[in-house]
């Protein structure tokens, strides 16, 4: 008995020792948890059930200049269900109802949403599509439908949400205003990607019961920053006025593409710009930039840039007599041609000009610089012609201009068919820039599609008039040229644009292109400015591949468009005339009781009302106590009695319109 109780000790001491042993390794692992890889494990535990979110940031918005919204972001809902989810009784009990619900708003048949939604369910189907693209009021109102009121998991709603980028005004403008997203950056999304897309926050959150999540607490670990906006130069009225006047023509003569862009004179801003390309359905779409990307030989219009060449360097006058022979004239056995069969025999340079004598131009610039082409092509470099304009917006073209110091790309035909057009390469943009600087009196500005980038009310950065050269060329030059594109429209190729009541000058364009092709096709151009006295506006349309049976021509084609946008900017674009009286209307600003009484006494001088609106000077000297007579429509050009001329209450006065 003693040895076996001796025994039973025996392992009860030694089984008391194990589990001494295993107690002290159990402190020791602890310990080592603890004080050695606990900041490890403490870690690892954090990124199972801790995880930061990114809060991202509201993206800024796009304006016109007048405040309209060129793009915003909006929240866009995909619905999807999970019919196994929900319990047999709630789905037995709603299923028709919601199928109905479905069958209203999306259009199928209730059957059919039954039976695809009872299909799904046998095949244990967990992510059925329902809709995609949804509003957030549309959200809303499936959130109501039977089954789905009762929320993920019991009704099975699931909802995705994104924030996609729309153009509240349809498809104007949509390549210029562009995006930044999975097809990349282009336009002014593209290019100011930077400031409009903010800076996304971060907010810590902790892994609660059924795989959701909840902030630790109330403040974010970083506030996400808002995108700010910007403020464009678009003018949403003439926008809309350049986008239908050249969709309408692109569809009468069922042309590939077009474009047009309009100008601020003194500014360089651009009030409007359109690219329209044509689908396989016959339909127009904004498809590429092409006032921007697209480098193409101009055809005539480039005539302008030889002829202030051949006047400043003063080879010729506008006076100059240039034979145009029969209309044809041979290079190395290439003829050149002019439109007009038979040709315009012994002319002025200004005269070949006007109605866009192919071989009077080309005879100028040959038979005065064959012997010296630098020259020539040197005179077209000051003017920055084959330069880019350095856009902010990306995509700009490359020009082409070729150089006699390169013989590869140089040869006997490269001088003449430089002076028609050919040969050359530039972009409607670039085109427009050096017509514009023509325009604003030998002043060469930047085009300008951003006004200011702003946060809420305050502007961060502002962009100026850049001007680019202050005179590309003589006054004497620039006021011979203009008088000469004023003509092109008074009596020249574009002689059908003409309106007595309304001045317009430019230069029309017809380009053979594809003409290695057996069917060769044409590229057709208006670019000038409006109105021709004192521009306000320059403008180029550019229109390709129109169906030659309808017709071709610059004037025909692209001359209308150009025509209809100076028109319309003009009657349907509010202008402020500014009316200079004596300098004690002034007191209006500080005091209108001095102002009404010094306004409503008898007038001692006479105001000056010329360049105003005629019905606005009639109503406004009538009420000053004149009686008016006037001749004609339109503005005043003259007035019988002369500005600051003493006058009594009552003097009868002559306003003449044009």
């Amino acid at each position: 008995m003693a040895i076996e109780k001796k025994q039973i000790l025996n392992r009860v001491y030694l089984l008391t020792g194990f589990m001494f042993l295993f107690a002290i390794a159990i402190v020791y692992k602890l310990v080592q948890i603890e004080f050695v890889y606990g900041d490890e494990y403490r870690s690892k535990a954090e990124k199972g059930t801790i995880k930061t979110f990114e809060i991202a940031a509201n993206r800024g918005n796009v304006y016109t200049a007048d405040g309209s919204l060129l793009a915003t972001s909006v929240s866009k809902f995909d619905i999807r269900m999970d019919p196994v989810a929900v319990s047999d009784e709630d789905f037995e009990s709603g299923i028709k109802e919601l199928s109905v619900s479905l069958s209203k708003r999306f259009g199928k048949s209730a059957s059919y949403y039954e039976n695809y939604i009872r299909k799904a369910r046998v095949n244990k189907n967990r992510y059925l599509f329902i809709a995609r693209n949804l509003s957030y009021n549309d959200y809303l109102a499936l959130k109501k439908y039977p089954i789905f009121k009762l929320g993920t998991y019991r009704g099975g709603f699931i909802t995705e949400q994104r924030t996609v980028r729309e153009h509240p005004i349809g498809k104007m403008a949509e390549r210029a205003v562009g995006y930044d997203d999975y097809r990349g950056k282009v336009g002014v999304e593209g290019s100011f990607y930077e400031f409009l897309r903010g800076k996304n926050g971060k907010r810590l959150k902790q892994k609660i019961a059924k795989g959701q999540w909840k902030p630790i607490s109330d403040n974010n670990e970083i506030e996400p920053i808002d995108g700010r906006d910007i403020i464009t130069t678009i003018d949403l009225n003439i926008q809309d006025i350049a986008h239908h006047a050249l969709l309408q023509q692109l569809e009468k003569y069922q042309a590939d593409h077009g474009s047009v862009v309009v100008m601020e004179t003194e500014t360089g801003e651009v009030k409007a710009i359109s690219n329209l390309g044509r689908t396989g359905k016959g339909t127009y779409f904004e498809q590429r930039n092409y006032a921007i990307y697209e480098s193409h030989e101009p055809g005539s219009t480039f005539k302008l840039m030889n002829m202030v060449v051949a006047l400043e360097d003063k080879v010729i006058d506008t006076s100059t007599i240039v034979d145009t022979e029969k209309g044809v004239i041979s290079f190395y056995g290439k003829k050149v041609r002019d439109s007009h069969h038979g040709g315009y025999g012994k002319i002025s340079a200004a005269r070949a000009f006007e109605v866009s004598s192919n071989v009077g131009v080309v005879k100028i610039v040959n038979d005065h610089y064959q012997d010296n082409p630098q020259k020539f092509i040197n005179g077209l470099r000051r003017m920055h012609i084959g330069e880019k304009i350095g856009l902010p917006i990306k995509g700009e073209g490359e020009p082409v201009l070729p150089d006699p110091t390169n013989k590869k790309t140089w040869n006997g035909l490269s001088l003449p068919w430089m002076a028609y057009g050919y040969g050359v390469s530039i972009t409607p943009l670039q085109t427009l820039t050096f017509y514009n600087a023509i325009a604003n009196n030998g002043e060469m500005v930047k085009p300008r599609f951003v006004k200011e980038i702003r946060t809420q009310s305050n502007a961060i950065t502002t962009f100026e008039k850049e001007v680019i050269d202050p005179k590309i060329c003589s006054q004497e030059t620039i006021d011979k040229v203009k008088e000469m594109m004023l003509n092109v429209v008074r009596r020249g190729t574009a002689e059908s644009l003409y309106d007595k009541d309304f001045s317009m000058a430019g230069k029309t364009g017809t380009c053979q292109t594809d003409y290695w092709k057996a069917d060769m096709q044409y590229i057709s151009s208006f670019v000038g400015y409006f109105p021709a006295d004192k521009p306000k506006y320059s403008c180029i349309v550019v229109i390709h591949k129109p169906d030659k049976k309808i017709g071709y021509y610059g004037a025909d084609v692209s001359g209308p468009v150009f025509k209809q946008i100076a028109h319309k900017i003009y009657t349907e674009t509010p202008h402020h005339d500014e009316l200079e009286m004596q300098q004690q209307f002034a007191v209006v600003d500080k005091d209108f009781e001095t102002y009404y009484k010094t306004i409503n006494t008898e007038h001692k001088t006479m105001p000056n009302v010329k360049n105003m609106v005629g019905m606005d000077a009639v109503a406004l000297l009538e009420n000053l106590g004149f009686v008016v007579n006037f001749n004609g429509l339109g503005r005043v050009k003259s007035q019988s009695i002369k500005p600051g001329q003493s006058i009594e209450k009552g003097t009868k006065i002559t306003l003449e319109l044009s």
